[in-house]
């Protein structure tokens, strides 16, 4: 196995100006989700990379429109793409008049790791002994609500995967978190619909099989997670604060030692959106009060009237500092409990350390 180079983009949500429902208030600028995205391939296509993935949310909600837009770019770049699709990409089971069936999702990506594959998940070596495992995450319940998990009939096909590709080195792309990003994450009313629902079973698929990285997205939420040797790496969205990419060098020392350098970019300033990451900590600013309230009314805390009201307000920034990753938190001023909360927030260890690997990191990886 060779060292190699590649990047990450995650949730894109490319939206065409004529398919944008202004009506529609967002936390994230997809108004500028096109010109973002070309700043980030600019910088992309004057690097050797051997690949870049993009981890789901590849569209603002489905649209066919904003699907055909990209499949075209996609056939432009000069390094081999893998895509996955995110719950924004296949909203509905068929496909209606502006948006695409879930099982049409492959149709658009051939040439993006579905050729030949009429499932939305796959596997392919992308290079001598590197084995990618792009999982799908997206399933519908009988009433035909949206869920995160991996259905039967796929973790199935996993076992056979991972087997057959057990003397490779193993990269896992899912848009879902597998592993832990917020506190209490896969319990708390808001955290869990970003968590895979069946995540242990899959952990311990990847644990046996050896397999020591996962590529998420979903989350806008620059963070690095690591559970019993196996780090998911959760890539923030590009058209929310503070428009982060990620660039990942892979190599493999003399005595066998692998490890994985990670550099994160952010973009700054594109056509008609000078200081970007200004606008976009603002537009997270304006809509941040329902949010932090019901963060705050919600258990652990369970703060009530006028505490949880004047809080919430004074917390106008606070989800875009956890989104831009690396970030510590100090409440000295608050009450105890709420101190203690918000700040586990931030970027330290289970001793409550600091822990800035969230953008910059160098992993070591196990033999």
């Amino acid at each position: 196995m060779t060292n190699f180079r590649f990047a990450i983009a995650s949730d894109l949500h490319i939206a065409l100006p004529h398919t944008i429902n202004f009506n529609k208030p967002r936390f994230h600028l997809v108004e500028a989700s096109i010109p973002i995205f070309e700043a980030i391939l600019n910088h992309l296509e004057q690097l050797d990379l051997d690949f870049l993935l993009l981890p789901g949310d590849l569209t603002q909600d489905g649209e066919s429109d904003n699907h055909k837009w990209l499949q075209k770019r996609l056939k432009t770049f000069p390094f081999p793409v893998y895509v996955i699709p995110g719950n924004h990409d296949v909203l509905t089971p068929l496909p209606n008049k502006n948006n695409i069936g879930f099982h049409e999702f492959p149709q658009y990506y051939r040439q993006a790791g579905y050729e030949n594959c009429e499932k939305l998940y796959y596997s392919r070596e992308i290079l001598p002994n590197v084995q990618l495992i792009a999982l799908n995450s997206n399933q519908f319940d009988a009433k035909g609500k949206q869920l995160g998990c991996l259905d039967i009939e796929q973790l199935e096909w996993l076992d056979r995967v991972l087997l057959e590709a057990q003397n490779k080195f193993i990269l896992v792309m899912i848009h879902h978190n597998v592993i832990e990003h917020l506190p209490d994450q896969s319990q708390h009313h808001i955290g869990k619909r970003y968590m895979l629902d069946n995540a242990p079973i899959l952990l311990e698929k990847l644990r046996k099989a050896g397999v020591q990285l996962i590529f998420s997205g979903h989350l806008h939420v620059q963070d690095i997670a690591e559970q019993a040797g196996i780090y998911d790496i959760v890539t923030g969205s590009t058209v929310g604060y503070p428009h982060p990419y990620r660039i990942l060098q892979f190599s493999q020392c003399d005595r066998g030692t692998k490890q994985l350098k990670i550099e994160s970019f952010q973009i700054e300033n594109v056509p008609n959106w000078q200081n970007l990451p200004q606008i976009s900590r603002e537009r997270i600013g304006e809509h941040s009060y329902p949010f932090m309230h019901r963060l705050l009314t919600l258990p652990p805390l369970n703060l009530a009237g006028e505490e949880a009201e004047n809080l919430a307000r004074d917390l106008r920034y606070f989800w875009a500092d956890v989104s831009a990753g690396d970030r510590q938190f100090d409440f000295s001023d608050y009450p105890e409990s709420v101190k203690t909360y918000l700040e586990s927030f931030g970027a330290i260890d289970r001793d409550r350390k600091p822990l800035q690997i969230d953008n910059n990191a160098l992993l070591v990886l196990q033999n």
